[in-house]
């Protein structure tokens, strides 16, 4: 990935994001909040037979945020909740720098925020989506 945090993933999925509108069916909810900036975000999921289906959010933030929870969506529609917990787990391990390069090649367009973890104000922002969905399975 390029050095350059705001790299063409995250500024198209920022100005882009395919998963940020109401669900119209959905079988939880959870609000995640960063009170360090004031992003929000309110994350929905559609989960049958321990399948996530389907998945959206709304909210407003920072590019970072925004953009991380598109990216979160994308990889985890059509898993099971065990695989999105685990890949929540792979997550965070890259956030603090700890990712093998195997681990990182699962988290596909999620791995452009990989040097979210040399700038610290921002991992929050990162994680704003990932931690929400974390506390909702």
């Amino acid at each position: 990935m390029a050095n350059n945090f705001y790299n063409e993933i995250l500024t198209d999925h920022n100005l882009h994001p395919m998963h940020k509108h109401e669900l119209s069916v959905c079988t939880c909810s959870r609000d995640g909040i960063n009170p360090s900036c004031g992003d929000e975000i309110v994350l929905n999921l559609n989960i049958k037979n321990g399948i996530i289906s389907d998945g959206s959010f709304t909210g407003n933030g920072c590019a970072v945020s925004q953009a991380s929870a598109d990216i979160m969506l994308d990889l985890v529609i059509g898993k099971s909740v065990d695989e999105a917990k685990r890949l929540h787990g792979l997550f965070m391990k890259m956030i603090t720098d700890e990712c093998s390069e195997e681990e990182l090649e699962e988290l596909d367009e999620a791995a452009a925020l990989k040097d979210i973890a040399h700038m610290p104000a921002r991992v929050k922002c990162a994680v704003l989506g990932w931690r929400t969905i974390n506390e909702m399975l």
